[in-house]
């Protein structure tokens, strides 16, 4: 029984304190800025250090939902209007990773890595 305990006691802070970590380890990435509104990208290329995680913090200041949506970086956001998140990327490889607004199809924008 006491040993039960101590198990579930350690687990527990195990998983706390990977979350505390991780929400650590993101607030400490090289962030860059990215508003979408109404399908335009603002900026439009992003440029970013090869080989490094990164944090790119999205804000909606359109009048409608927007999506940011990579299919070469296997990421999608959709933000209501006037919302705010993030989006982390793995290191990359030095290259151009394309990016849209699914709802707006003809917003576009693309990261370079280098």
């Amino acid at each position: 029984m006491k040993y039960t305990l101590k198990l579930q006691s350690v687990a527990c802070m195990l998983a706390w304190s990977t979350i505390f970590s991780n929400d650590m380890r993101a607030s400490d990435l090289l962030t860059f800025q990215l508003e979408i509104a109404d399908g335009k990208f603002n900026p439009a290329r992003i440029e970013v250090p090869a080989r490094q995680r990164i944090k790119i913090e999205l804000h909606n200041t359109g009048q409608g939902a927007v999506e940011f949506e990579s299919v070469q970086l296997r990421k999608e956001k959709v933000l209501a209007p006037g919302a705010e998140s993030f989006i982390v990327i793995a290191p990359l490889s030095p290259g151009e990773y394309k990016f849209f607004d699914d709802f707006h199809r003809s917003g576009q924008g693309v990261i370079v890595s280098k």
